[in-house]
């Protein structure tokens, strides 16, 4: 157990899809709008991707409850939604969720370059995710075939509230004995990922190319030309500023610099970095 109260940092924690794995988040989306197709109601991908960070039934009823889809319901169906249609539709969903999974679960380009480099600096690494405990486990153990495996993994369904509270990171802590706070890094890629860490006191650091906000797969996002990848990135980073992330970082494979820049110059936790 590490009780140390210095600033500096011992823990790094990870979401998993759009961060460590699914490049782009691409499973979460493809579930959500083919679960609205089968009551009819078309959704967009960028309506699919809004609330991504949230427990997966809570972020069904953020879908919903969004004016212009809650008006193509309505007019779909004669009536608003319901409680109802929310437990039928979050039924349908858990195996679409899980097939969408065994189809977007690589990992991310240079993430076992980049933990190896985090461990070799004594750094424990865990893993939060929106996911339900299935969907988890299936994620969790398609990562560790291809040699990622947290020391630690918490999902939404093992604390009272998910994203953007801080009890999945504070459940980490717990398990691997790391605090304060300010000795932790939450690395996401949703505005919720954002917040949880804020709401944490950790550190927040958003990365951008694989991000869901990004929402682009890794061979559309290298078929962009070097210009419009840079105007991706930088739209992407400038909702995490907005939601007041600590700072960004382009790939994850930039991680180890900056948390090397955050031990070495020993900041405050309030301080931006960029």
């Amino acid at each position: 157990m590490n009780t140390s109260s210095t600033n500096a940092i011992r823990l790094v924690v990870f979401d998993w899809a759009g961060t460590t794995v699914d490049f782009g988040s691409r499973a979460p989306a493809t579930a959500f709008t083919k679960v609205f197709a089968a009551h009819n109601v078309k959704v967009t991908d960028a309506e699919a991707r809004a609330p991504m960070g949230l427990n997966k039934r809570e972020h069904l009823v953020a879908m919903l409850n969004a004016p212009e889809i809650a008006s193509r319901w309505k007019t779909v169906h004669g009536e608003p939604w319901t409680d109802k249609d929310i437990d039928t539709m979050y039924s349908e969903f858990v195996p679409l969720q899980l097939q969408a999974i065994e189809e977007h679960a690589e990992l991310v380009p240079q993430l076992l370059a980049t933990v190896d480099q985090l461990r070799s600096r004594g750094l424990r690494i865990g893993g939060t995710t929106g996911y339900f405990r299935e969907a988890a486990q299936a994620v969790a153990r398609r990562a560790a075939l291809a040699g990622f495996k947290p020391d630690a993994n918490v999902c939404a369904d093992d604390v009272p509230q998910g994203r953007p509270a801080p009890w999945m990171i504070y459940r980490i802590m717990e398990q691997l004995g790391i605090y304060p706070p300010s000795a932790v890094v939450k690395v996401g890629d949703t505005v919720a990922d954002i917040q949880a860490g804020l709401a944490a006191g950790c550190w927040s650091i958003g990365v951008c190319d694989s991000s869901s906000l990004t929402g682009l797969t890794r061979t559309e996002y290298a078929e962009l030309s070097v210009d419009q990848q840079s105007t991706r990135l930088r739209q992407t980073a400038a909702a995490f500023r907005a939601a007041g992330s600590h700072a960004v970082i382009s790939s994850i494979c930039e991680l180890p610099a900056l948390i090397d820049e955050l031990n070495q110059r020993n900041l405050p936790y309030s301080q931006v970095l960029d």
